[in-house]
């Protein structure tokens, strides 16, 4: 009874409640701006709250923090820009259904998937804190390095149509990534003598330029561009869909947390670990991932927002941080006096539940903020482009800038801009890029670390095969290598299906042969057929 209490507070106290929901309401306004993260929201409001309890500073942080990291899914839907590096994953199949007029019914389904996951961290960190951080704790550099590969492994569910190009986007990435001062030794690499290079290659500038920049410049080149009527009848989503999805939503939620109580592994990571593990056991969706699945929605939002729970599980119980944000908490936390770690849900229980009811009315507030504003956030993307583009690249500079208050990052952000212009117009997916940057530090610094405390790389190696924990993520990446393969596979007998289907129409063979190709089998170039069907229409009327 004692601890209902303590989770009800927030909700008792009329001014936590509202610190709560301004928390939330202004995060989701922060999160949409490309390159204002939560990390540099909540770094601010440590300055900013100070002087205040510690009960009103944490009840303001923790709504930022949830509305920062789902308000990152607004601009990836409306605009194909990230707000968050999190948010990567929903832009390939949220833009893709802002473009067909369904960005109401995007914003929607993504909403509940992001409070459902919330729920589910929540739920871990409140029953199951001791266990998962005790789990956590005992990843070793290797098994982060074995995460990180997994992550690679993702390219093809990335790559789009060409496994190959995904490939070579990846490692542009990676060796962009590689850019800088060596994490260890401090050694220049790749600088080339510019001191400005030291300091290495933000990837939120990289995510931006990739993204935003480079739709701007395809926007402004598509003459024909027209605009969008969203349609905006139904935004809450129908309950059955909410029930069809849950499976799905649910497992993503459990990643997610798991993930999130990882140290140093975070939302980014979880969301396009979750998005491939939803294209691989997703069978037959509606409409093809890359093309608008509600799927490609559900699964990385739910799994960002459940890592908000995972990450303060090994901050409030071990005292260290799940992510950046979280480790600003424990710096907030320390300033007023406290200090998170194993004492604290024995010394200060209150505080440990009280976290708890600020997350869960976070939520809460997330789900009707969330639903609410979103005729008016929809308008977007109905402005004219005279008006929206130069607002975008306006707020991209804006975000890029405050990241490092540095005109070095603007100009980055242009020169990726062009690079995912040309990458876009040669089929080249960039998303791949922006996983490679973001991937590049956790495995060099991982593979290091695990080859100096194994001694060199053979015992390194032998050990991925005598610890269990390595030797799981070792089965998971062979399962996912061999997925890759029947992927291949697939992709090449739906090129020889369309080279002998062309050969077919261009031979004027019967029409009853185009039924069998029109089906969903041929993704990669199904939108070929109704075109052809056409054509062939009108030529025998003719």
């Amino acid at each position: 009874m004692e601890i209902l209490t303590y989770i009800a507070a927030p909700l008792l106290n009329p001014f936590w409640l509202a610190m709560v929901a301004l928390g939330v309401f202004m995060g989701i306004y922060i999160g949409a701006i490309p390159g204002l993260s939560a990390t540099m929201a909540v770094s601010l409001l440590v300055s900013f709250t100070y002087g205040w309890s510690t009960n009103t500073a944490l009840a303001l942080m923790v709504g930022i923090y949830c509305g920062v990291v789902y308000g990152g899914s607004r601009s990836a839907i409306l605009l194909n820009i990230p707000g968050a590096p999190a948010a990567v994953a929903t832009a390939l199949d949220g833009y893709p259904l802002a473009k067909k007029g369904m960005a109401g019914k995007a914003i929607g389904i993504t909403t509940v998937a992001s409070v459902i996951g919330g729920f589910v961290g929540v739920l871990f960190l409140a029953v199951f804190a001791p266990l998962v951080s005790s789990f956590a704790i005992k990843f070793s550099p290797r098994d982060y390095l074995l995460l990180a590969f997994m992550g690679l492994m993702m390219v093809g569910s990335l790559g789009g149509r060409s496994i190959s190009k995904g490939m070579l986007s990846a490692v542009l990435g990676v060796s962009l990534g590689m850019v800088g001062l060596d994490a260890m030794t401090a050694t220049p690499r790749f600088t080339f003598g510019n001191v400005y290079l030291m300091s290495g290659i933000n990837y939120v500038v990289a995510m931006i330029g990739l993204f935003g920049v480079s739709e701007v410049l395809t926007q402004l080149l598509d003459k024909d561009g027209k605009v969008i009527r969203q349609k905006l009848d139904r935004i809450v989503p129908d309950f059955r869909d909410v029930a069809k999805h849950l499976p799905l939503t649910i497992r993503s939620s459990v990643i997610g947390t798991v993930i999130g109580a990882l140290p140093g592994a975070g939302g980014d990571l979880a969301a396009l670990i979750t998005y491939d593990q939803a294209k691989r056991t997703v069978k037959n969706p509606e409409v093809p991932f890359g093309q608008g699945a509600m799927e490609g929605l559900i699964a990385p939002e739910s799994a960002n927002n459940a890592c908000i729970g995972g990450a303060f599980i090994p901050m409030l119980t071990l005292g260290i941080p799940g992510d950046s944000v979280t480790a600003i908490l424990i710096g907030a936390l320390t300033i007023h006096g406290l200090q998170p770690g194993p004492t604290m849900m024995s010394g200060t229980p209150d505080l440990f539940y009280y976290i708890i009811g600020a997350l869960l009315l976070a939520n809460v507030f997330l789900l009707i903020f969330g639903l609410t504003g979103v005729k008016i956030f929809t308008k977007i993307v109905e402005i004219p482009k005279g008006i929206l583009l130069p607002s975008i690249i306006i707020l991209s500079v804006i975000g890029v800038y405050s990241i490092n208050n540095s005109l070095y990052d603007i100009f980055w952000m242009v020169g990726f801009g062009v690079l995912g212009y040309f990458m876009k117009r040669y089929e080249y997916p960039v998303a791949p890029a922006v996983l490679g940057i973001i991937l590049a530090s956790l495995i060099e610094k991982n593979f290091r670390r695990a080859v100096i405390m194994d001694g060199d790389i053979f015992n390194m190696l032998l050990s991925m095969v005598t610890h269990p924990i390595s030797l799981v993520l070792i089965l998971i990446i062979v399962f996912m290598l061999v997925s890759q393969q029947r992927k291949v596979k697939n992709f090449t007998k739906d090129i020889e299906d369309k080279n002998v289907y062309e050969a077919e129409v261009n031979t004027g063979d019967p029409e009853d042969t185009e039924a069998p190709f029109a089906e969903a089998k041929g993704v990669f170039w199904e939108a070929d057929v109704p075109e052809k069907t056409e054509s062939r229409k009108s030529a025998s009327g003719r």
